[in-house]
């Protein structure tokens, strides 16, 4: 190989690299797995690319910077996270309270897989927006006002088959659960524990009782 080629080819990637979505989706979901754990100002884009196996040159070929690549990380999130949702409460084998349930399930298992070191990316974020680009708070804001619109369905649900009556906050519980829920998962984080999970799920579903019908269980096991 001559000078000529070495140089045309140093810091840049091959031609049919911009034209690669699998790259761009690879970047993206390495890119969540590391802002999940370290947030954004500790996470490099240095070990990204180096995991994914692609060169320092080629990143902006795929991302105009590093707080777009954050932004398209989030919108990946977020839509990941909606899917799950979606995937637990709107689940019709089971009554609604009965989806909330299994859905708390699931994520606290989540967490468990990763030995509790992988938190919520959006609550991650939330922790560092006074040092964010000024859009990252509007996309976050966003993406829990969808999350909490979705509990808070579930829950009319729940109202509407009799499991709450007719006079329950649907909205206001399920924002109440968000908020309580992201800092269950940073507290679980710093325990490395699934009890903070498991104490706010109790807590949450123990404050139905006097909502429910008698003999709706409330109980939940993470």
């Amino acid at each position: 190989m001559n000078e000529k080629t070495v140089t045309a080819r140093r810091g840049r990637p091959p031609k049919i690299a911009r034209d690669q979505p699998d790259t761009r989706e690879s970047l993206i979901r390495c890119g969540t797995a590391v802002l999940t754990e370290q947030g954004f100002s500790a996470s490099g884009i240095d070990g990204i690319l180096k995991q994914v196996g692609v060169p320092k040159g080629s990143f902006y070929y795929y991302f105009p910077s590093k707080e777009a690549f954050g932004q398209e990380i989030i919108a990946y999130y977020g839509r990941y996270f909606i899917r799950k949702l979606d995937r637990w409460l709107l689940d019709e084998t089971l009554p609604p309270l009965d989806r909330l349930r299994a859905l708390v399930s699931d994520l606290g298992r989540g967490m468990a897989r990763y030995d509790f070191k992988r938190g919520c990316l959006v609550g991650n974020l939330g922790q560092e927006i006074n040092v964010l680009p000024v859009g990252y708070r509007r996309q976050l804001s966003d993406i829990l006002q969808q999350w909490q619109q979705r509990v808070a369905c579930c829950l009319r649900l729940a109202r509407d088959a009799g499991q709450l009556p007719a006079g329950t906050d649907c909205e206001g519980l399920a924002e109440f659960f968000w908020i309580g829920w992201e800092g269950a998962v940073m507290r679980a984080r710093l325990e490395a524990s699934a009890r903070p999970l498991q104490r706010f799920a109790d807590g949450f579903f123990a404050g139905l009782p006097r909502l429910a019908p008698a003999g709706i269980s409330n109980s939940v096991t993470i």
